[in-house]
């Protein structure tokens, strides 16, 4: 089983860093783990004129996404470690998702919608951290991260069983709790 972990918090000293050497830690006796740190790597989530010229035909100039696209290929499994900033997902990784899951790629246009190319992912792990309570995310501020990410992008390219775990109010929890999180990945 190959594992891809997707990563994208700027500081590593944060608590998402932790939760990301965590979750490698635990994984590598039993799995290969490809990591794919998105600011550590330098990645550029911005579309070039270049680049978007060839969105059209699902093809891509950049290296770094031909070489995330090739991780994600050969995994069976991904896990994505992030903060919820304003409800969301953080604009790295957002631009992630529009440079790397290219069509031809992640999908196909269909007369009926897009089809999903990523049938080699028989699973996603969700792992992030807010500042807003949990039940606050889900029920008052639009739950994006399930309703958007989870029940559209990811589901539109053919991921259709995923978790979704979040450590809520992280500004207000005790090490205890974030130890408590931490054993529970």
């Amino acid at each position: 089983m190959t594992i891809t972990i997707i990563y994208a918090h700027p500081y590593d000293k944060s608590f998402n860093h932790a939760i990301f050497e965590k979750k490698i830690a635990k994984l590598k006796s039993d799995s290969k783990v490809n990591t794919i740190d998105l600011y550590k790597d330098g990645f550029d989530p911005t579309y070039s004129e270049r680049e978007l010229s060839l969105f059209k035909n699902g093809e891509t100039s950049d290296t770094q996404v031909s070489e995330y696209q090739k991780m994600i290929k050969e995994s069976t499994k991904l896990i994505f470690v992030f903060p919820i900033w304003w409800n969301d997902l953080p604009a790295m990784l957002k631009g992630f998702v529009d440079k790397v899951f290219k069509m031809n790629f992640s999908y196909v246009d269909t007369p009926r919608g897009v089809k999903g190319k990523l049938n080699n992912i028989q699973s996603a792990e969700i792992i992030t951290t807010s500042k807003s309570p949990t039940w606050y995310i889900k029920l008052f501020a639009g739950n994006a991260i399930r309703n958007v990410f989870i029940k559209a992008t990811l589901k539109q390219v053919g991921i259709k069983h995923v978790s979704w775990k979040n450590f809520g109010q992280i500004s207000k929890s005790q090490s205890k709790e974030r130890e408590d999180f931490l054993n529970d990945l």
